[in-house]
């Protein structure tokens, strides 16, 4: 059996999505599948349409059995434990319990030893909290998903530092990097390929990026890039690994300047050189509208005399009217009385 964690520091990254979709997909493919929302929003449920008394808050005060808990044939070969906001409280809760970090793989232990699942997907909160301590100490591999901006990347490289805390702490627990998955990804904007040339940039995460139409370049010894599951029928192992996609024509490679500062990079992001080449363009580009001042009304031009005479008639009317203002004021008030 496999234990994956989806998990990233920052929000709003696509975690939730990615867990579902890998979870639905493998079980697509053959696997039995465990989807565990270890985040408290429950999300899992909303996007699944999945209601339960039990969630994973009485797995972990040990209200309920791994059974109770579970909803089963949400999708086929898919089962689910969900979650509610009321396991936000979990922390103050299991303040004074024992190796509270370990409680949901001890919890979780006999689907382990009785082989009922192929597969456990762990979708994490965005934060270092007690589920998702509990979710690191029982998953085997971590998946980590990337928005194209600069403080998804940040928070990558806080959960990376976070997982090995994670290794220096519990050095017999195996936790590996499966997987980096942009998301949002949007290959038109600089945004896109600055983050993609930030990750390439990146000494830990450029050999697990995940690259849509690309194989892997490099495979490591402790954590393989195949996902081989044995389905219920015993049929042969399929492996779970990106192929290239023939006739994807190659994109020329912009050009950036990355800072390589954490700080530097939520500040200010990355800097594009203009000099990159610009990727090719389907269509051609919109013709911007054009703005014209409106005419502003002139005074008559009929030879420099009429033109004098104009400007020499409008002062005097003004002059007129000011003398006369007071006669017709007292023509006025005799006329009253």
């Amino acid at each position: 059996m496999r234990h994956i964690a989806v998990v990233n520091m920052k929000g709003g990254v696509g975690k939730t999505t990615t867990a579902i979709h890998l979870a639905a997909g493998l079980a697509a493919g053959g696997a039995r599948v465990l989807l565990v929302d270890a985040d408290p929003q429950g999300n899992v449920g909303h996007a699944l349409g999945v209601r339960r008394e039990k969630t994973i808050r009485d797995l972990m005060l040990g209200n309920a059995s791994a059974d109770e808990v579970i909803v089963r044939g949400v999708r086929e070969r898919l089962d689910v434990i969900p979650s509610t906001p009321a396991s936000f409280g979990l922390e103050s809760q299991l303040a004074g319990a024992q190796q509270r970090e370990t409680i949901l793989a001890r919890r979780l232990k006999p689907l382990t030893d009785t082989g009922r699942y192929d597969a456990v997907i762990v979708d994490c909160s965005p934060a270092m909290n007690l589920l998702t301590y509990n979710a690191l100490l029982y998953a085997s591999e971590v998946i980590v998903p990337v928005g194209m901006d600069g403080m998804a990347i940040v928070g990558a490289r806080q959960t990376l530092a976070g997982v090995h805390e994670i290794r220096d702490l519990w050095p017999d627990r195996r936790l590996d990097l499966l997987a980096v998955l942009p998301t949002a990804v949007n290959s038109t904007t600089n945004a896109t390929r600055a983050a993609f040339e930030a990750l390439d940039a990146d000494p830990e995460m450029r050999d697990r990026l995940y690259r849509r139409g690309a194989a892997r370049r490099k495979t490591s010894t402790r954590s393989s890039s195949s996902f081989r599951a044995t389905t219920s029928t015993g049929s042969a192992p399929k492996p779970w690994r990106v192929t290239s996609v023939p006739g994807t024509p190659k994109r020329p490679k912009p050009t950036f300047d990355v800072a390589r500062d954490p700080i530097a990079d939520a500040r200010s992001g990355w800097v594009y050189r203009s000099d990159a080449p610009p990727l090719p363009r389907s269509a051609p580009p919109r013709e911007k509208p054009r703005f014209e001042p409106a005419e502003v009304p002139q005074p008559p031009t009929r030879g420099w005399i009429a033109s004098g005479l104009y400007w020499m008639a409008l002062p005097m009317a003004v002059g007129m009217t000011l003398m006369l203002a007071p006669v017709v004021w007292i023509l006025g008030a005799r006329s009253r009385r």
